[in-house]
C-alpha cells in the first residue's frame, strides 16, 4: 500500500505542476480573473495533498489500516474538490454548462478534512 501511496503521491504533484503550468500559461488568456483563483486554489490543494500523501507512504508510526484510511479520503477529496474545480472553471471553454456539479466541490472538501481528522485521530492512539 505505501507504494501505491507514494505514486499517487507523485502523480498528483506532477498534474498539479502541469496544470499550474497551463494555468498559468494557457488558461489565463481564455477566462477571467477570478476563475484564474479558483483554479489556483484547485492547484494548490491538489499539491498540498499530493505532498501529503508523500509524506504519509513513508510513515511507518501509523498503522495500515489507518494509512489506507486517510489515503482513500485524500484521493477521493482531490478527485471531488481539486477535479471539479477545474471544471468549473472550463466549462465555458468546452462549451458545456458544468453548474450543476457545483454540489461536488464541497463534498470532496469534506473528504479532505475526514482524512484530516483521521491522521490527528491516527496519531493520538499512537503509544
Amino acid at each position: 500500500m505505501n507504494k501505491t501511496i507514494l505514486i499517487t503521491g507523485g502523480v498528483a504533484a506532477l498534474l498539479a505542476v502541469l496544470l499550474g503550468a497551463f494555468g498559468a500559461h494557457g488558461l489565463e488568456k481564455l477566462v477571467d480573473g477570478s476563475n484564474i483563483e479558483s483554479f489556483k486554489t484547485g492547484i494548490r490543494y491538489q499539491m498540498y495533498h499530493a505532498i501529503f500523501c508523500i509524506i504519509l507512504g513513508n510513515m511507518t508510526i501509523i498503522q495500515d489500516v489507518a494509512k489506507k484510511r486517510i489515503f482513500y479520503f485524500f484521493l477521493i477529496g482531490m478527485i471531488l474538490f481539486s477535479g471539479s474545480i477545474y471544471l468549473l472553471v472550463m466549462d465555458e471553454l468546452l462549451g458545456i454548462s458544468l453548474s450543476s456539479i457545483g454540489f461536488i466541490t464541497p463534498l470532496g472538501g469534506l473528504m479532505l478534512i475526514l482524512g484530516w481528522i483521521f491522521f490527528i485521530i491516527s496519531l493520538v492512539k499512537i503509544k
